[in-house]
């Protein structure tokens, strides 16, 4: 009988060697960015968008008025694999799929509907052939004590993580929502105890929310990263809000971030997350994707990836 411990040895071996291949091999750099940026553009102008600026991943988060991947018509049954025929046609690969399941929840049914969720984004990501599904923490519920709602949250996280891992995907719990400190992030980690869930570093977050300096971030939680999300931000005119502008031009140390990433030999994808969706008033995902990816490559190139 194979005990827990050896199954856990076992699959962080194979999740391991899993994990580096993703990477592109052909001399492209490994950028890419998240459907959240550009929300009325179909498929087939993703594909052709990503193809023209040199990227080589796709994050799927919603396509167009689908929110829930599971729903969307491009990956019914019927379609699924013209979808990854095109995919391949563009030299793409799906980086990962954002799921908005959150793990805080505490009344029973909704908790169920939310690692129904979970799930549903996991077995589409085994058809895809995407390693990852991201889902959220994602707060503090009141009057539940810290050490209580860490507990639980690491408890959604195992049972994912058993699912996920018997079909070669990876859970990625996101630096988000109240958690963008790395000291609760590891606890999170850590007692989840899965080698099938591991960390989407938000960078964004963990510097404007968590007051971390990239080094620190991933010197404490660097082994566990397999996906980024990057972006800049400026305080914006209401007290505590960020206002969304392009690389660089902001006060969110980018090069840092990815510099920190290079330096432990970082092997995922360095994701643009444009937040067209939610802030439609900043710059259109033409401009903003475009210029991701031309900066991008200047930091890494300068990092020593080539």
């Amino acid at each position: 009988m194979t005990t827990r411990r050896a199954f856990v040895a076992t699959a962080a071996a194979a999740f391991a060697t899993r994990y580096t291949r993703w990477l592109p091999h052909d001399g492209r750099l490994p950028l890419g960015f998240s459907t959240l940026g550009c929300p009325a553009w179909t498929w087939p102008q993703i594909l052709d968008f990503a193809a023209a600026h040199g990227y080589v991943a796709v994050e799927l988060r919603g396509l167009q008025a689908t929110m829930d991947l599971s729903q969307a018509p491009e990956f019914a049954p019927g379609r699924l694999e013209e979808a990854k025929r095109q995919l391949t046609g563009h030299g793409l690969s799906v980086s990962d799929l954002g799921a908005s399941a959150q793990l805080h929840e505490m009344d029973p049914a909704k908790r169920a509907a939310q690692l129904a969720e979970a799930r549903r984004f996991i077995d589409l990501a085994q058809a895809l052939g995407a390693p990852y599904v991201r889902v959220f923490g994602n707060n503090y519920v009141k009057d539940v004590p810290r050490a209580d709602m860490l507990a639980h949250i690491a408890r959604g996280l195992r049972e994912l993580g058993d699912y996920a891992g018997a079909k070669g995907v990876t859970v990625l719990i996101e630096s988000h929502g109240d958690f963008t400190d790395s000291p609760s992030l590891l606890e999170l980690l850590r007692q989840a105890d899965s080698p099938a869930v591991q960390l989407l570093w938000d960078a964004h977050h963990t510097f404007v929310s968590g007051k971390e300096q990239p080094e620190d971030t991933v010197r404490q939680v660097g082994r566990y990263i397999r996906h980024t999300h990057l972006k800049d931000s400026v305080p914006a005119a209401t007290a505590g809000g960020r206002r969304y502008v392009l690389t660089g031009t902001g006060e969110v140390p980018v090069r840092r971030q990815i510099e920190a990433l290079v330096k432990i030999g970082y092997r995922g994808f360095y994701s643009f997350e444009w937040e067209k969706r939610w802030h439609p008033d900043i710059a259109e995902p033409e401009v903003a994707i475009a210029q991701f990816a031309t900066v991008a490559a200047e930091y890494l190139r300068a990092a020593g990836v080539h």
